[in-house]
């Protein structure tokens, strides 16, 4: 589902949402500066499955080595809000 009017915001819910879903995380306690893998002990598999939602859900490709450094939620909707803005 391609989504080009994405808020930031649409996509913070969206990272939650694959937070929630993926790693049980309970909503409440997500916010952008929740890390991935200290905050919800997420292993790779699971990151790959987090990078899968948002680029089915924003049509997009993310390639692994952008995804150095993206270890926050905060982290992950500014890269998902970049590709947005290149695609545009």
């Amino acid at each position: 589902m391609t989504t080009p009017t994405a808020t930031r915001q649409d996509i913070v819910d969206t990272v939650y949402e694959a937070c929630v879903e993926i790693l049980q995380a309970d909503r409440s306690t997500l916010s952008e500066t929740t890390a991935f893998a200290a905050d919800l002990e997420a292993d790779s598999l699971a990151l790959v499955e987090i990078v899968m939602v948002l680029e089915e859900r924003f049509d997009l490709r993310i390639p692994e080595e952008d995804l150095d450094g993206v270890d926050t939620i905060g982290a992950a909707a500014d890269l998902v809000s970049e590709r947005l803005a290149a695609a545009a």
